[in-house]
């Protein structure tokens, strides 16, 4: 059985707040890349619940976390579908999610 590793190190200021975010994965080649942003979500088998870890760093504007939310929404459509072929909820979802782009999009130009 082939194993592969995700890696993510985290460099946190004395208010134990993140300054940055790297990680490296073995299928990902040898190079450490860096984000601003992680949302991680586990289905933990024995608690039957979801576990989450959400970490950014202070220099994510607030601009790009609500982008980054809604396209981690954007991708739970395209789970839905592959994992349950559940068509109908993925397009609810996504209807979402353009509702909400538009909503970003109107207060990036300042009309909401």
């Amino acid at each position: 059985m082939k194993k592969s590793e995700i890696r993510f190190s985290i460099a946190l200021d004395d208010q134990k707040v993140p300054e940055a975010i790297s990680w490296s994965a073995t299928d990902a080649g040898p190079d450490i890349h860096f984000a601003k942003a992680i949302n991680i979500a586990l289905w933990d088998r024995e608690q039957v619940g979801t576990m989450k870890i959400d970490l950014w760093t202070k220099d994510m504007p607030t601009d790009e976390m609500k982008r980054f939310c809604v396209d981690n929404m954007g991708s739970m459509a395209e789970n839905i579908v592959s994992a349950t072929n559940d068509v109908e909820m993925a397009k609810k979802i996504r209807a979402l999610c353009k509702e909400l782009s538009e909503y970003l999009d109107q207060q990036e130009q300042g009309l909401s």
